[in-house]
């Protein structure tokens, strides 16, 4: 297993991201136009208020992905010891994690993209890390494990294989030190 690994923004995918949602952006502004009643003078609140907010709300997440092209650290840092990433606004929030508190792993579709979950044991640990939003989001009372999710769809891999080499990383860090597999 490696030490390290780094995995860094695909710039197609970025770009392509940013292409659907500006292209979104441009469908909700049509529908906000529409509905206060631009095109046939018939006023529409409904539909105004609500394509108005969730453009609002994309526009902005539209020129924040923008403004973080100019960031070119790596999405995701795997090592022997711990794992980090920047591909969901919930992992850029947790930040490092420790693989000795993973109890498992697995992939998840979550709308139209497919992560990879991370749960934690050992919640106390990371109490302080995460808004109270995000720890809402990400921890299952029933369980007691933090559920961290990383996705694909802005790296140089696909979700199986970036599932797989989270899962390879896991399994090294339970071996004892200088033993092979």
């Amino acid at each position: 297993m490696e030490k390290e690994t780094r995995l860094f923004r695909n710039p197609s995918k970025t770009r392509k991201l940013i292409a659907t949602s500006g292209v979104i952006c441009l469908l909700l502004l049509g529908c906000f136009l529409y509905g206060v009643g631009i095109f046939d003078g018939v006023l529409k609140i409904k539909l105004a208020v609500g394509s108005g907010a969730v453009f609002v709300l994309m526009f902005v997440w539209l020129l924040k992905s923008m403004v973080d092209l100019r960031d070119t650290s790596p999405r995701i840092v795997l090592t022997e010891t711990t794992f980090s990433g920047k591909t969901t606004p919930l992992s850029k929030a947790f930040g490092e994690g420790s693989w000795d508190d993973v109890r498992h792993i697995q992939m998840q579709k979550v709308g139209g993209d497919i992560l990879v979950v991370v749960s934690l044991g050992n919640t106390q640990k990371y109490a302080g890390r995460l808004s109270k939003m995000f720890w809402k989001m990400a921890y299952h009372e029933q369980e007691q494990l933090l559920h961290v999710m990383y996705s694909a769809s802005e790296i140089d891999r696909d979700a199986q294989s970036l599932y797989a080499l989270f899962t390879a990383y896991w399994e090294a860090s339970k071996q004892p030190p200088g033993s092979s597999t």
